[in-house]
This record gives C-alpha cells, structure tokens and sequence, in this order.
C-alpha cells in the first residue's frame, strides 16, 4: 500500500481503469463467442446480424485502448473471413 497520496489515488484510479477494460475486454470475447456460435451452427442470417455488433464492439474497445490497432484489426479479419467461408459452404452444397 502506499503512503504518498498522489500514488494512493493513481492505485485507485488504475483500479478503475484495469476493470473498465476488463469488462470492455469480456464484453468483445462474449460477443465473438456468440458469433462464433452461430458460424458453427451455419446459421446465416444470425451471424449477418451479428457481424457488425461485434466489429462495432471491438473498434470501441480499440478506440479506448483496450486493444492495440492490429490486435482488433486481426479480431475482425478472423471474423469475417468465417463468415465468408460458410458462405462459399453452403453456395457449395446447394450446388450439389
């Protein structure tokens, strides 16, 4: 603990800060795993919907430092590369 009162504010203020983007953190890992729930199940028009949510969460969280630039940038790459990927799979199997 420390005794001068400048550092006992800046402990409670990165207090605050650690868990504003831990919750920030959590908030992007719920909703990619939930769009990744629906990639899996191949259900479409759930995961169109919640593309965009999600990438709207994780420029938030990069926007408020949470994550580095290229971090989120990989997030959403990932994202929609899954999301192009069932796509083709299933153009592919009504084709056949």
């Amino acid at each position: 603990m420390p005794n001068i009162k400048s550092q006992k504010k800046r402990l409670i203020t990165s207090q605050k800060a650690n868990a504003a983007n831990k919750a920030k953190k959590t908030r992007v890992k719920n909703a990619l795993k939930k769009y990744y729930a629906a990639i899996n199940v191949a259900d479409l028009e759930s995961a169109e919907q919640l593309l965009p949510q999600t990438v709207s969460l994780i420029d938030r969280a990069k926007s408020d430092g949470v994550y580095k630039k290229n971090n989120a940038a990989r997030k959403v790459a990932h994202a929609s590369k899954a999301l192009s990927d069932l796509k083709k799979e299933l153009e592919l199997a009504k084709a056949e």
